[in-house]
């Protein structure tokens, strides 16, 4: 039996707090869910025992299991935690120090002690290797044999794990670093190497550098974890056909992972906009501003006219990576996120987490620094028998003691009102990482309905909305794991790129013909590599364009617009319309340059088929009556099972709708009753009325 043939399949994402599952059982066509604790000491332990407890939960075997579908933030923490190997660079001989150069720009302006730029190799660790590739492609310098063998010599001669080459001008002909790659591979095997040719074939060098040195650094770090993954699995006798998740919303097999581990920098964030953009068509809402808040972080991602935006340059820890990903904002604000008070007896919740150990203070591990959780918790908002499903008790006295100590002492506050204090920041700082993902597209939040998941994000998504003036929220089935949705419905995909700046009209057609061509060959191979029939292929053209003179581009799909000159008039009027839409002007007079073609490869999997919900049978669908803080003051407030609404049943706030792995908190204004598929929807009735 072939993985496409077993019943079962299995998305999972891993946070830096939770390892959450959902999963499809095509026998009765139910999509379930389970959560736990991540292991940060090895991810993959949590992985496996999540999925042999979830069988035991809901009937199925590990040989059941055709596709495992695989989020994760390993290779994002491996850098914020600084955790890699020592690493070389080799670059074209002058250019040793454009890791430190960067951009020219200051982004703490008036900062009489700015941050450098961060450097993940050291000076004595990149090299200059004498060739010279001109910006057309030719040569100006070929390297000799002498020039090869120093550089190996120089590599030998120091501690390292892995390579980067990025050449000047690799991008336009990889002659220089295909050859200096295979002497290097021949040399010096035990080295893993990253090209920039390979894996960022794009102009600009520093952008291009850095991601190749990301590619190169990360490339140990993952292989090393998909080994003990498969090891793992090898031990259970579990053999599905694992696929991991990247930053574009696509998945990729192991071995790709592997050899290009900077694509999987937003894999875990990447499968619920996945999920909200597959909820957006669903409900008709082209509009939707979807925020995901865990234990660690808080993402936020905006589906505009039923499409995600695909940004192709962006950072992480302020180092450049020129790779296509979706665009989602993350801030570090999450159930886990610390409150404290400074010196200067200010109140700052985050960036720091608290994570899964020893993560809040009721979680009872340790933790001694109060939490978001644990002020949701003292506030009434959690229910301290029935976290995880009842799976962990939460000591509601020791999160109220931590936070009196810890917040309400060195604010002369009480502990409710040092809570509520924690709660109101918390909330705008979430508001503000939403407003300005949508104001820097030029978009108003009132046009925009919420879609809140996450384990910690229904209880604040009410005051977010509020603040923001949203006047509707999806809160969605499972919504506490349901970027793990996202992954279990994600397709094959792979993304290339290549540059030619060249004026964008007739004169550009061929160049484009051509590259079409070949990029399409490149992708069909890499699909035929993946099993994908050619049925089952699509390839998406979009071109990354500017005005003459500009130092930045935005990318225009090319959809099914013919490759003419008809075509290439029809994408220019499209790229006006989006600069007018982003930067509240255009300049139809201007010249438009093509900077670089992309093609993205798409390999369909089959879709799961889910059953149609079943409706509840539960008489009672009142859980109970508990004291809620409200609006500063104690309240007796109606708490509701989830999945015993039925359809003729609204909620009027405040009031609690609890579910095994996370809890709605409805405020006052704000009525909530069941959607189609079983999704909440809450509407704001002051601002209806």
């Amino acid at each position: 039996m072939n993985a496409s043939t077993k019943p079962v399949r299995i998305g999972v994402d891993i946070g830096g707090t939770f390892t959450d599952l959902q999963i499809f059982d095509a026998r009765d066509g139910r999509i379930v869910a389970y959560k736990l604790p991540t292991t940060p000491e090895d991810p993959s332990i949590a992985l496996v025992e999540g999925i042999k407890t979830a069988g035991r939960r809901y009937g199925f075997t590990l040989s059941d299991v055709g596709y495992l579908m695989h989020g994760t933030t390993i290779a994002t923490n491996a850098v914020l935690e600084r955790k890699l190997p020592a690493g070389a660079l080799v670059t074209t001989a002058g250019f040793e120090d454009v890791l430190e150069i960067g951009r020219h720009y200051r982004r703490e302006v008036y900062s009489i002690h700015p941050q450098p730029v961060p450097a993940l190799i050291p000076r004595n660790r990149r090299f200059g290797f004498h060739e010279r590739m001109r910006f057309d492609g030719t040569a100006e310098r070929v390297p000799t044999e002498a020039d090869i063998d120093a550089v190996i010599t120089q590599l030998a001669a120091v501690d390292i794990e892995t390579v980067a080459v990025a050449l000047l001008h690799a991008y336009a002909n990889s002659d220089h670093e295909q050859r200096l790659a295979d002497r290097i591979r021949k040399a010096l095997p035990r080295l893993d190497i990253s090209l920039s040719s390979v894996i960022s074939p794009e102009i600009r060098e520093y952008e291009r550098t850095s991601t190749t040195v990301l590619n190169a650094l990360l490339q140990p770090v993952v292989r090393a974890y998909i080994e003990r993954l498969g090891a793992r699995m090898r031990a259970e006798a579990f053999a599905p056909h694992l696929l991991i998740v990247q930053s574009n919303g696509g998945v990729c097999t192991p071995a790709t992972a592997a050899a290009e581990p900077a694509r999987l920098l937003l894999s875990g964030p990447s499968g619920g906009a996945m999920a909200a953009l597959e909820l957006a068509r669903q409900f008709d809402e082209p509009n939707l501003v979807a925020v995901d808040m865990g234990g660690t972080s808080f993402d936020v991602s905006v589906v505009r006219d039923n499409r995600l935006e695909i940004v192709t340059l962006s950072e992480i820890d302020r180092l450049p990576v020129r790779l296509p990903m979706i665009e989602i904002r993350t801030i570090g604000a999450g159930g886990g996120s610390i409150a404290r008070v400074n010196a200067a007896r200010q109140m700052t919740v985050g960036p720091e987490s608290a994570g899964a150990r020893p993560g809040p203070v009721c979680y009872s591990r340790g933790g001694t620094e109060p939490t978001v959780t644990d002020a949701n918790l003292a506030l009434g908002r959690l229910d301290a028998a029935t976290f995880l499903g009842g799976a962990m008790a939460l000591d509601r006295d020791a999160a109220r003691a931590a936070i009196l100590a810890r917040a309400g002492d060195p604010l002369g506050f009480d502990t409710d009102a040092a809570a509520a204090g924690i709660l109101r920041l918390t909330n705008t700082n979430l508001a503000a990482a939403i407003r300005v993902s949508l104001f820097e597209k030029g978009l108003d939040p009132r046009d925009f309905t919420m879609l809140s998941f996450g384990g910690a994000g229904s209880v604040h998504a009410c005051a977010v909305a509020d603040e923001l003036g949203i006047r509707r929220i999806i809160f969605p089935v499972d919504a506490s794991t349901f970027s793990a949705r996202g992954v279990l419905m994600a397709d094959i995909e792979h993304a290339f790129g290549r540059s030619g700046v060249r004026r964008f009209d007739g004169s550009a057609v061929a160049w484009v013909r051509s590259c079409f061509e070949s990029l399409k060959a490149e992708g069909a191979a890499r699909l035929e590599a993946d099993g994908i029939a050619p049925d089952d292929r699509q390839f998406e053209l979009s071109a990354d364009l500017r005005y003459r003179g500009q130092a930045f581009e935005l990318s225009v799909p090319w959809g099914e617009i013919s490759l003419d000159d008809d075509g290439i008039g029809e994408i220019g009027l499209r790229f006006h319309a989006q600069h007018a839409q982003r930067f509240s002007y255009a300049s139809p007079e201007d010249a438009i340059e093509l900077v670089t073609l992309r093609l993205a490869a798409i390999g369909r999997m089959a879709r799961p088929q889910i059953s149609a919900e079943q409706p509840s049978h539960t008489d009672s669908p009142t859980a109970g009556r508990r004291s809620v803080y409200v609006n500063g003051q104690w309240q007796d407030v109606a708490t509701w099972r989830r999945d015993a609404i039925r359809d003729s049943l609204e909620i009027v706030g405040p009031a609690i709708v609890e579910e095994d792995y996370t809890a709605v908190y409805v405020a006052p204004g704000w009525s909530l009753a069941r959607g189609r598929d079983g999704h909440l929807v809450a509407v704001n009735n002051e601002e209806l009325a």
